[in-house]
């Protein structure tokens, strides 16, 4: 089987390495020749864990190439997926203008039967509108097809090679027998593949991961009340997260969740339900609550150290560990209102650091390590949950520190190790240390 991936971001370049691994022959397509270029080189423009590896592998052995040639890279390919950006628009729907666009061009130069599979979050009804782009211009038949990821950044190839499920968008028969046959490789441990009606794959992407900012914004929610009244959430997070019927993922209370999905996902099903005249309550309040959050965060800070000249060390600036993805991440709130307090702002991140320099310049200093970032520090600010930052070197910082004050926003540290320690320790939904 051959496939192409047009668009090389997250999703696409992803998609295409990994399909490459089962032995299928991918044709990975982008229209800016730089990254193409970089790409036919083993460069990657993203940082996910074991990538590099697979596309080096796949690139020296044949079956991955890149180009920019459209044309050439869709001629002979069973299945097309588009991987394109669909940038929240002002209204918080998303933009769709790549995507119709690119239907429109590949319905001028499509010669035979070909699966088209958005794999892109797109609105409901996506499907049906590429589909009658290619049934107005296209002389041959096409179907197309919804084929939701369900990727999270820092595990997506894993999350790929060994997903949870499949899910299939499609009434075509053709198109159905094509997909199953490719996805068959990666549901040997028998996994279900889903298939159903195009609107219902759509739908269910988005369903996905506005519950599961939900369940973030609910334990944050649930923080606040712990902190108010003396309990400790960790420990209420234990005891709730054991329930089958709830799970442990995603009840971590800290600053909320960032990236390019939660965010942009919940705002597009709070406009999907107000196009269709339905006030979604419980939507509305899960934006309202990720936004209170990393306030509330900074309150603490601001109420608790007197910001103006001081200098603070900030750890973690990517949306979440293992990725240089700062889209929508809290360490950007955190840093704009700490200099907008007179504050002097020394960062690390194991990743992120290039792409904040890239938006913020030199408006902070950004730190060869952990430890650099702590010299002459009155205080430190845990933003980011990376592993490097849970178990550090508590006598060596307070060597490099004038103050002792920690702000935790991912509870990294045990409460009493903290007082062990000597510091004046904040956290999230738990007691504060003096």
């Amino acid at each position: 089987m051959k496939i192409a991936v047009i668009g090389t971001g997250y999703v696409g370049l992803v998609s295409g390495v990994c399909f490459s691994e089962t032995g299928v022959e991918v044709t990975c397509i982008d229209n800016n020749q730089e990254k193409i270029d970089k790409l036919n080189r083993g460069e990657i423009p993203i940082f996910e864990p074991t990538l590099d590896v697979l596309m080096k592998r796949n690139f020296s052995e044949g079956r991955l190439r890149f180009t920019i040639d459209l044309e050439a890279g869709i001629e002979n390919a069973d299945i097309i997926f588009l991987a394109l950006p669909t940038p929240e628009s002002e209204d918080g729907s998303a933009d769709l203008s790549y995507v119709l666009k690119m239907a429109e061009t590949l319905s001028g130069i499509i010669t035979s039967y070909k699966v088209i599979v958005n794999k892109s979050t797109v609105p409901v009804g996506t499907a049906a509108k590429v589909q009658a782009i290619f049934d107005e211009k296209c002389q041959v038949k096409v179907d197309v097809v919804s084929n939701p990821e369900f990727l999270r950044e820092g595990f997506a190839v894993e999350d790929f090679l060994k997903p949870d499920r499949i899910v299939i968008g499609s009434i075509s028969d053709a198109a159905i027998e094509l997909m199953t046959k490719l996805y068959k490789p990666f549901v040997r441990q028998g996994n279900p593949i889903f298939i159903m009606d195009e609107k219902s794959a759509e739908l269910t992407k988005y369903a996905g991961n506005a519950f599961l900012a939900m369940k973030i914004s609910f334990m944050n929610e649930m923080a606040n009340i712990a902190e108010k009244v003396g309990a400790n959430i960790e420990l209420v997070r234990k005891g709730i997260g054991t329930d089958n019927r709830i799970g442990g993922a995603f009840l971590y209370a800290g600053l909320g969740y960032g990236g390019s999905c939660f965010p942009k996902d919940v705002k597009a099903i709070q406009k999907i339900a107000m196009d269709n005249d339905y006030d979604f309550k419980l939507v509305n309040s899960v934006l309202q609550v990720n936004q209170l959050q990393r306030e509330k965060f900074f309150n603490k800070i601001k109420s608790n150290i007197d910001l103006k000249g001081k200098k603070i060390a900030l750890w973690g600036l990517s949306f979440k560990p293992n990725t240089d993805d700062i889209r929508e991440a809290p360490a950007l709130y955190i840093i704009e209102k700490l200099i907008e307090s007179g504050a002097i702002v020394s960062a690390y991140d194991p990743e992120g650091m290039p792409n904040v320099k890239k938006q913020l310049g030199d408006a902070i200093h950004y730190c060869q390590n952990m430890y650099d970032a702590l010299d002459g520090a009155d205080a430190l600010v845990i933003v980011t949950e990376w592993t490097v930052f849970r178990t550090p070197d508590f006598p060596k910082m307070k060597s490099l520190m004038t103050g002792n004050v920690i702000f935790d926003g991912r509870n990294l540290f045990d409460l009493e190790e903290m007082k062990a320690q000597g510091y004046k320790y904040f956290s999230i939904g738990r007691q504060t240390i003096n």
